[in-house]
């Protein structure tokens, strides 16, 4: 009898301990990240934020990077491995890509497309 209710508490407990442990993301240090732009406009601005949070941080670009098919390697600000990019176009557009994991991926490639 005891056995099945320790059985039924771990079943219970299990999936606490799980949804605590995806709460979890995994940090990502300052690290070198590669944007290239092959897009037709010039990008002259990027932030970065840990995915969701909304939290944005400027990159520095330096100089803005041309269109064409350019690229330029930038130092990310720590945080999660998760992120999301909002980047600036000089036509005044802005586009934003969610769900980036730095950790895995070490360079963001952007594509010309629809005119807005």
């Amino acid at each position: 009898m005891h056995v099945r209710w320790i059985v039924l508490f771990v079943l219970l407990a299990t999936p606490s301990v799980a949804a605590l442990a995806a709460d979890r993301q995994p940090l990502a240090a300052s690290a070198q990240f590669t944007v290239v732009n092959a897009a037709f406009d010039s990008v002259t601005a990027i932030e970065v934020a840990d995915a969701g949070s909304g939290a944005w941080r400027d990159v520095s670009l330096g100089e803005p990077l041309h269109g064409g098919l350019t690229a330029a390697t930038v130092r990310l600000p720590e945080g999660a491995c998760l992120r999301s990019f909002r980047v600036t176009f000089r036509n005044g557009r802005s586009s934003r890509f969610d769900g980036i994991d730095v950790c895995r991926t070490h360079g963001l490639r952007l594509s010309a497309g629809p005119a807005f």
